[in-house]
């Protein structure tokens, strides 16, 4: 449960990050490049729809009609027999997005105009310039600035022969070109080219999208011009649009009332007035995607290159512009996430004709409102930080693949059939790496913790490097049952089965702990490899693949740290006769599980370890404390240790040296330096069977060092030895008759 709710967290935290981000201006824009760029191209070309044809100016067409190759060096007349030729084609309107600003060859210019004005149908371009004039007050001083925008319209008398004129702004962001406006809010809310070459394509449908509206509200369009008037008039076609634009706005539930029963040109006009003034462009693909006819095949040329059914203009809506589709260079050019990769945009000309079409058929790209897009990344957030963090990692994984994958394919499928925008590049390129990461973070955490509460419980029976090596996976199984040289330490208490009669369970097991937590820690200390707890003993072993003198050093430095640890023991617990004893052996000892029916040790088996707990026992009978035979302290000058001779223990058929270990040589104290002295030359008498004169020697170190343990053992046996047949045979041997 705990683990869920923690997921939870995860899965709130990511997506509150999303929600951040995706309110943030580098959101909205990572959204509008990077995500909405992702969906156009995942989507590829969208077939657009055959009411709409590009008429080109292009590169060719001023040599292929025999004038200057500079367009605006064409007489204008040229135009006109172009919208004579359109005509007679049977377009429906014709927009020209081109500016003709400035009056020139008044017969020239007047043939276009009289074309314009038989044609009926012609939309013209408006410049709209814009740019900010300083506010003063009255003294003259500068006190704020204001953003001003002039519409520069066509020459008066073309003006006057349109049957409308319209601006065609293209908002930028930053390189590229994603929005257009359909009423342009700063300027007057006037309605762009687009939407009124829709407008007057639709005539036809404006009477009933009028009855609509006024059956919902039949005072509505009080105040507004004509529209048989209007339609006849550049000037009130525009008061019309913005009025109707003003009603829409006023009243949104309006679109729904009027579209109800209608998904053609009436809900497309409701459209047009009641979405948004400023929208996404959907584009339909790479240059020429939308039908584009040179404009020298519309006046008559042959071209090879145009087939006849692309001259069918009858019903259609014209847009005459420069496009180039050869040349990156060409004139009124936009970047957009369809350029091609040898540098040529998309002209004006196809962007105008393009926002045309998504009005025509309503498909212009809509975005997820804000609330609406906070909830699905919440959501997905939520969800993702669950499955990464809550689930197992083979299982939350690929889920969570599973779900990026199917949000990027369900967003696709949206933009494809809806065309509604979802926040993609948030939740797939920031979220899902970051929900990712936390939760397989914290999956890792926790089986980083899991394993090592096992290590940590495992260490208490195996060695550490055998945990380690099994944590992480690289333990051989040759490694848990092996034969290796080791030097065996074993310690017993003196006097436990007395402790043990005098306290209750608990205090005992306690007693026993803290007992051997004190021994553990020089173990430890000096790197012991395999430990083992037998009772109130120890059994433990520092090991190598072959015969090395750090294992022996290592054990010898830690039994003198034990015996050290020991009388602070001995304080806590004010026991002041409880004694250490321990033995050392080095020697070759299988190491590894032993046990039965299911249950087993990890232990220390061999010669050896049995030799080291007869060498532990030997010290009761000598009364020291610390005793390792020579295998183990052979070479190691900088301990103060002496000989103790040679004992045979009880089953064995060899003597073994054994030595009493007392100090490290740079903390030994004169005292100990001298009983190794006198003790050897006492030792060497009784070895060579000089009982009465080792006799002396001996009792005369216990003059002066009456606890020495080795020389009573050795003063008693030279007082025994002469009365007892046998056992002379060889002095330098002792054999034990008890363990």
């Amino acid at each position: 449960m705990r683990r869920w709710l923690i997921g939870l967290l995860v899965g709130l935290a990511v997506g509150s990050a999303g929600l951040v981000l995706e309110a943030l201006p580098p959101g909205i824009a990572l959204e509008q490049s990077v995500g909405l760029n992702f969906l156009f191209k995942a989507r590829g070309t969208l077939m657009p729809p055959d009411e709409v044809v590009v008429v080109a100016i292009d590169g060719r067409s001023g040599e292929q009609l025999g004038l200057p190759s500079l367009p605006r060096e064409w007489p204008r007349s040229v135009h006109g027999e172009l919208v004579d030729a359109l005509v007679r084609r049977g377009a429906s309107v014709i927009a020209f997005d081109v500016h003709f600003g400035i009056a020139k060859d008044p017969l020239s210019d007047q043939a276009f105009v009289d074309a314009v004005v038989r044609a009926g149908n012609v939309v013209l371009v408006e410049l709209l310039t814009g740019k900010r004039r300083p506010i003063s007050d009255q003294s003259g001083r500068h006190v704020g600035m204001v953003w001003e925008e002039d519409a520069v319209p066509p020459f008066s008398a073309l003006a006057e022969s349109a049957a409308a004129v319209a601006s065609f702004p293209l908002p930028k962001e930053g390189a590229s070109v994603q929005h257009f406006w359909v009423f342009k809010e700063s300027a007057d809310a006037s309605p762009t080219l687009p939407a009124v070459v829709l407008q007057i394509h639709e005539r036809d449908a404006f009477p009933a999208l009028i009855d609509r509206i006024r059956a919902v509200d039949p005072y509505a369009l009080d105040g507004l011009p004509n529209p048989d008037e209007a339609f006849a008039d550049s000037v009130q076609l525009r008061l019309l649009m913005r009025g109707l634009r003003a009603i829409f706005e006023a009243s949104p539930e309006l679109q729904g009332a009027v579209a109800t029963t209608d998904t053609g040109p009436v809900a497309a006009l409701a459209a047009l007035y009641a979405d948004d003034a400023q929208r996404f462009i959907n584009f339909y693909g790479p240059p020429g995607t939308i039908t584009t006819v040179p404009y020298h095949a519309v006046m008559g040329i042959e071209d090879p290159n145009v087939p006849p059914e692309a001259l069918n203009l009858a019903g259609k809506v014209v847009f005459v512009g420069y496009s180039d589709l050869f040349d990156p260079g060409q004139p009124d050019r936009f970047h957009t996430v369809f350029t091609r990769e040898d540098g040529v945009d998309l002209s004006g000309v196809e962007i105008a004709a393009t926002t045309f079409a998504n009005l025509l058929t309503n498909r212009s790209l809509t975005q997820l409102d804000h609330l609406g897009a906070a909830a699905l990344l919440l959501v997905f957030g939520l969800v993702l930080g669950v499955l990464a963090y809550a689930l197992p990692v083979y299982i939350g994984v690929p889920a969570a693949l599973v779900l990026i994958a199917g949000y990027g394919g369900a967003a696709h499928w949206m933009f494809v059939e809806r065309a509604l925008i979802l926040p993609v590049a948030t939740p797939l390129l920031v979220m899902a790496p970051i929900g990712l990461f936390v939760g397989l973070l914290g999956q890792y955490l926790i089986e980083r913790r899991r394993g090592l509460r096992i290590s940590a419980a495992i260490n208490y029976y195996l060695p550490d490097e055998l945990v380690r090596d099994l944590v992480q996976n690289r333990l051989e199984p040759g490694k848990l049952n092996q034969v290796v040289y080791g030097t065996c330490l074993a310690t017993d208490m003196a006097g436990f089965s007395t402790i043990a009669e005098t306290l209750p369970p608990a205090e005992l097991a306690e007693f026993l702990n803290d007992y051997f937590e004190t021994l553990a820690a020089p173990l430890k200390k000096h790197g012991v490899h395999v430990t083992e707890f037998r009772a109130d003993a120890i059994m433990c072993a520092w090991i190598a693949d072959k015969p090395l003198p750090d294992p022996r050093r290592k054990a010898l430095l830690a039994a003198l740290d034990a015996g050290e640890a020991i009388k602070d023991f001995r304080k806590r617990h004010n026991m002041p006769g409880a004694r250490l004893r321990i033995g050392l052996e080095a020697g070759y000892v299988y190491v590894g599980h032993a046990g039965g029916g299911g249950r087993f040790v990890y232990s220390i088996v061999g010669d050896s370890a049995n030799t080291a707990s007869r060498v532990e026992g030997l010290n009761k009978h000598v009364g020291t404390q610390i005793l390792a035979t020579g295998e183990v302290v052979a070479g190691f000058e900088n301990l103060v240790m002496r000989s103790l001779g040679a004992f045979q223990f009880v089953g064995k058929t060899d003597a073994i040296p054994v030595y009493e270990v007392l100090a490290k040589r740079e903390t030994a104290t004169e005292a100990q330096m001298h009983l190794c002295e006198v003790f050897e030359s006492a030792l060497a008498l009784y070895q060579q069977a000089h009982w009465s004169v080792a006799a002396e020697r001996f009792q005369t170190i216990l003059d002066d060092y009456p606890d020495d343990g080795p020389s009573r053992f050795y003063l008693e046996r030279c007082r025994r030895m002469p009365s007892e047949p046998g056992q002379g045979e060889d002095p330098r041997v002792i054999r034990m008759d008890a363990k």
